[in-house]
């Protein structure tokens, strides 16, 4: 696995190597922007609209906007003098429960890989069996980047992942939708109703069963633009606004009760038709006697 940077888990006297890996990697198409007339990738210059010219590299410098339109001016040396050096290793300071970490304070997601050494791993396998049961998880800083990470260390199926957690200032206050909610008041038949469409969707959590559709159909009108075809967009469907929650609600659990009532009926008509096949390959037609 290819890491991204290589230290180690300290807390107490307790020292474990590890690597970090990225763990998630979106397969987002990308596009470059080109001059329609010729096709060729346009660049983007450093233009200042006060002496209305380019500007060279040399020329820049940073700025902080402390009111509208002024800036401080900052320096290289400036940010130099406050830089964090780069840390080998992943400071621990406290174990908590997992379930207690609100996921809003997840960033992205990493693999901690074991030390290549056999000899290495038992301290990363403890700690992973020791999270695994106890249900606790770390949280420590380290520095990557020349930035400052707050980290969230847990278990899972087999092993030790990190979150970068953001900091309680980055997350927004929610005041506003709390008072909103606490204005307003729902019967109980709304709830039941509610209730009924929740049931009818509920399911288990399998991340295969969903697919990017956007993703999936970007990538067949390209290859389709590759082949020469032409592109044709389809008619917008409008959907009829329903103003009754009421009725809303009863036309959702009917939708869904209609969606998995199809869905059981064509996993059961595939099921009868793989056992028939099955059962066809399994009589093999008796051969004739001479």
């Amino acid at each position: 696995m290819r890491t991204i940077w290589n230290g180690s888990i300290s807390f107490g006297l307790v020292n474990i190597p590890v690597g970090l890996a990225l763990a998630t990697q979106r397969q987002d198409v990308s596009f470059r922007t080109l001059h329609r007339e010729c096709g060729t990738p346009i660049k983007q210059k450093r233009w200042c609209p006060v002496h209305e010219r380019d500007v060279e590299p040399d020329e820049l410098v940073k700025g902080w906007e402390f009111a509208k339109g002024q800036y401080v001016l900052v320096e290289e040396a400036d940010l130099e003098a406050v830089a964090l050096q780069r840390s080998q290793s992943i400071a621990i300071l406290r174990f908590v429960k997992l379930e207690a970490v609100d996921p809003v304070y997840f960033d992205r997601t990493y693999y901690l890989a074991p030390a290549g050494a056999e000899a290495q791993r038992k301290p990363y396998v403890l700690l992973l069996r020791a999270m695994e049961e106890s249900g606790m998880a770390a949280v420590g800083k380290f520095v990557l980047w020349g930035k400052e990470n707050l980290c969230l260390i847990r278990a899972r199926q087999g092993a030790l992942l990190l979150e970068t957690l953001f900091f309680a200032e980055d997350v927004r206050a929610k005041d506003e939708i709390e008072e909103a909610v606490a204005g307003t008041d729902v019967q109980e038949a709304e709830l039941q109703l509610a209730d009924q469409v929740i049931s009818s969707l509920a399911g288990e959590w399998t991340p295969e069963d969903f697919e990017n559709d956007y993703r999936r159909d970007l990538a067949q009108m390209l290859e389709a633009k590759l082949a020469g075809q032409e592109i044709v967009a389809p008619e917008p469907v409008t959907e009829a606004p329903v103003i009754d929650l009421m009725e809303a609600l009863r036309q959702s659990v009917a939708d869904a009760q209609g969606r998995r009532a199809e869905k059981s009926a064509k996993d059961s008509s595939n099921g009868k038709a793989g056992s028939k096949a099955g059962s066809r390959s399994r009589r093999a037609p008796a051969k004739k006697s001479a």
